[in-house]
């Protein structure tokens, strides 16, 4: 019997301005302006999609660009070590493919490394894997494994 279906919405952090402008520690680095503004404009994004778990990276930028949808849900943000950068793309992976309905906010290389890891399982990620600030992939799984990938760009 199949399990039933269930998504895992990817998310890069908004726009958090120029790293090498910030001379403090880089896991407090905020959002930028227009970082708010995207995370604001992510909470529409992501209205469509059944949501019970919100996850970030310790990072304040990641928590910030899910905090708008965490008012919105009246849920949570838990953040976990595994979603901050450097992280392993098969244990993201597999942590995430078994919460169902969960957001999880992180970094560039994370989601780089886990669509390297989906492309490796055969999944399609279309002619060019996008990931810019903001961005969404939303990964359709089934019997613990994503069946479908899809991109949403970050909001406007």
């Amino acid at each position: 019997m199949a399990l039933a279906v269930t998504q895992v919405l990817l998310i890069r952090h908004a726009d958090a301005g120029d790293k090498s402008q910030w001379t403090g520690d880089d896991r407090e680095r905020p959002l930028s302006e227009a970082g708010r503004a995207q995370a604001d404009l992510l909470v529409g994004t992501l209205d469509a999609h059944p949501l019970r778990h919100l996850l970030t990276s310790g990072y304040a930028r990641c928590a910030q660009t899910l905090a708008p949808v965490a008012a919105r849900r009246g849920l949570p943000v838990e953040a976990v070590p595994w979603l901050e950068e450097g992280a392993d793309a098969r244990e993201v992976l597999g942590a995430l493919i078994k919460g169902g309905d969960v957001a999880a906010c992180t970094h560039g290389d994370v989601v780089s490394g886990v669509l390297f890891e989906l492309a490796e399982r055969g999944v399609q990620l279309g002619p060019s894997p996008r990931m810019q600030k903001g961005s969404t992939w939303v990964l359709d799984v089934e019997d613990r494994e994503v069946r479908f990938a899809r991109y949403l760009p970050p909001p406007a």
